[in-house]
């Protein structure tokens, strides 16, 4: 179990996670309705199941690429021996039929849907052999977390979590950029596409940079559409200075703090950000 939980990164599941907790309490407060504990399991059960087949199939898929890159080659477990690929395929299926099977019990939208939703999670893992928006397809992916649990609630689309399915978009594929810095030089011999490979360290800092503005203005207007309170203007401010944050950490000279930028902060905007929503809309004030 701690072999394929370190497979799938399962840590890194609190990047969209608190997304779709905040797109199914926007769904419950317009609703107002109770809280449908049993939809909300369904919810995080298609959370972990979706992002396991995905990080599964992206290890799968890029195993003799991470055999040949220094800085994964011993520590990825396929590459390693510690997974056999036929047995990694094998968890990429079942999480597949468990995610299908869990959207089943959502509701019909939801099922019908969930074949693309695993299209773009899965696809992602090709992308790098041919375009450089490969990290605005893996910002696709997480995007869906949002809009996918107010589908789950509701079973109808609004704008509201579709403006914080777009800041996860922006957010995500800003900082993929920056975690791709580490291997510029290697996926330039193995003919891989990255912003970093086509447009430098520095300008894919910037675009990187200008990503995360785009991220942040998704997130202010969202507050503003809805007309939130408090809470929501803190953990806006507070994800919004973490975006930054991570900015001043990675330099086109420093690449030492990539992990610290791209985990730790925003694991933490993250978590602080949803935990601020959920107060606007369960706290008076």
């Amino acid at each position: 179990m701690k072999n394929y939980l370190s497979l799938i990164k399962f840590s890194h599941t609190i990047f969209a996670l608190p997304f779709a907790l905040i797109g199914f309490f926007l769904a419950i407060n317009s609703l107002e309705s109770n809280i449908n504990w049993i939809t909300l399991i369904y919810v995080i059960l298609c959370m972990i199941f979706a992002r396991s087949a995905a990080m599964a199939f992206n290890r799968y898929i890029d195993r003799k690429i991470d055999l040949a890159n220094p800085r994964t080659a011993e520590v990825r477990e396929i590459p390693n021996g510690t997974i056999t690929p036929k047995n990694a395929l094998i968890f990429v299926i079942v999480n597949c039929i468990l995610f299908v099977g869990t959207t089943y019990l959502i509701n019909p939208l939801c099922f019908y849907l969930s074949p693309v939703a695993l299209a773009v999670v899965l696809g992602y893992s090709l992308t790098k052999r041919f375009t450089a928006l490969c990290h605005l397809v893996l910002g696709l992916g997480l995007s869906l977390a949002p809009i996918g649990a107010y589908l789950a609630v509701t079973g109808q689309f609004d704008w509201l979590p579709l403006f914080f399915s777009f800041s996860v978009l922006f957010w995500v594929s800003g900082f993929d950029i920056i975690y791709a810095l580490q291997d510029e030089a290697f996926d330039k011999e193995q003919q891989l596409h990255s912003i970093p490979v086509l447009l430098g360290t520095r300008n894919a800092l910037m675009l990187s940079n200008i990503l995360h503005v785009i991220t942040a203005s998704f997130i202010l207007y969202a507050g503003y559409y809805a007309d939130l309170g408090l809470f929501y203007w803190i953990g806006s401010g507070l994800f919004i200075g973490l975006l930054s944050y991570q900015h001043f950490l990675v330099k086109p000279n420093d690449l030492s703090k990539v992990n610290l930028a791209f985990f730790t902060t925003n694991g933490i905007a993250s978590v602080l950000f949803a935990a601020f929503v959920l107060l606007e809309l369960y706290v008076n004030v």
